[in-house]
């Protein structure tokens, strides 16, 4: 039997611990998951990314993953950015980083927020708990709409009315039983502008997307040279892409955020490419050190750092390429021979 009465506490103490929202569903919400998970993955839209097929299981259905588990939290925590991601864009001198990486490494902040919230629930309610943050095997934005915290966008991101699209997501296995919320339903309607801005076309229709084409897979989780064909659609973004979330009408009523450890650091709003390109792996990493950028090294920092030097079309920066041509790290100097290549045009 459920408790209503626990449900709301809950829900409470989310908020107070700083959540934005805070929805509950079950570990069997999403039986068209796994259908949907094994296309992906047969058409090789993931890319290099072989763990998402190596626990194909797990990721398939919650409930392989815990099967103690009876309950499913989800919650939503703004990262809300104070300025417009897509200024950076224009100037050509500079790195485009994503908005989320511009802060804290929100797999930090939300895990010690959530382990909080589950240690509260164990006090009041008993049983085990089990948190995650975007590092395991859990489909968190089909559970997030199957608990109506929101709806999986055109652009396969998680959105909310009230919340626009930019939130990082929780998930809150517990063994307590907890009666869950109506899903959300999708409110795009006739609206493709998250489709029509992605520069390397990643979405080959509404609601699906390519990740070998993807900006933010490319510059993330590719190793090794990227596909010549895509380099000058990158543009200068170096870590992730912020176009398709940035323009999506939801956003106008998007709230602030409060996590203060989410705001943008300085240095990495619009960094210079020429200070970037000459990180070594030791300025890579005191630079870089709290943030989601280090998870990704220096190696593919600066390749893609390379990459964006050759579209900015500034030769000032052509002494930096050329310095790089022989790197030790052989998709660095293959992208610096591209850059120079670029700029000598």
């Amino acid at each position: 039997m459920t408790d209503g009465r626990l449900k709301q506490r809950l829900q409470a103490h989310a908020l107070a611990e700083g959540f934005s929202k805070c929805r509950i569903t079950t570990p069997d919400a999403i039986p068209e998951a796994a259908g949907r998970l094994q296309a992906f993955l047969k058409a090789g839209r993931h890319g290099q990314m072989g763990w998402m097929e190596r626990r194909e299981g797990w990721r398939s259905s919650p409930g392989a993953l815990w099967p103690e588990a009876r309950s499913v939290v989800m919650l939503a925590e703004l990262y809300t950015p104070e300025h417009d991601p897509l200024e950076v864009l224009r100037r050509r001198d500079r790195g485009a980083i994503s908005v989320y990486a511009q802060g804290r490494d929100y797999h930090d902040v939300v895990k010690k927020r959530l382990k909080r919230l589950g240690r509260w629930l164990i006090g009041e309610a008993g049983g085990e708990i089990k948190v995650f943050v975007d590092t395991a095997p859990v489909m968190e934005k089909p559970l997030a709409e199957a608990a109506g915290l929101g709806w999986q966008g055109k652009h396969t991101n998680l959105l909310a009315r009230d919340l626009g699209n930019w939130f990082f997501l929780g998930a809150l296995f517990t063994t307590a039983e907890l009666e869950p919320d109506p899903p959300e339903t999708e409110h795009c309607g006739t609206c493709t502008a998250c489709l029509d801005i992605c520069p390397t076309d990643a979405f080959p229709a509404p609601f699906q997307l390519d990740a070998r084409l993807c900006i933010s897979y490319l510059t993330i989780e590719h190793r090794g040279p990227v596909d010549e064909a895509l380099r000058p659609l990158l543009g200068n973004r170096i870590y992730g892409c912020d176009d398709c979330l940035a323009v999506c009408p939801w956003n106008k009523f998007a709230a602030r955020a409060s996590e203060t450890k989410y705001a943008a650091r300085g240095d990495l709003t619009a960094p210079r490419l020429e200070d970037l390109a000459r990180l070594d792996d030791a300025g890579f990493r005191a630079r870089f050190s709290g943030s989601a950028i280090k998870r990704i090294g220096r190696d593919r920092f600066v390749r893609n750092v390379l990459y964006a030097i050759g579209n900015s079309a500034d030769r000032s920066l052509l002494h930096t390429a050329r310095g790089l041509t022989g790197d030790r790290d052989p998709a660095v100097a293959d992208a610096a021979r591209w850059a120079v290549a670029r700029l000598e045009k």
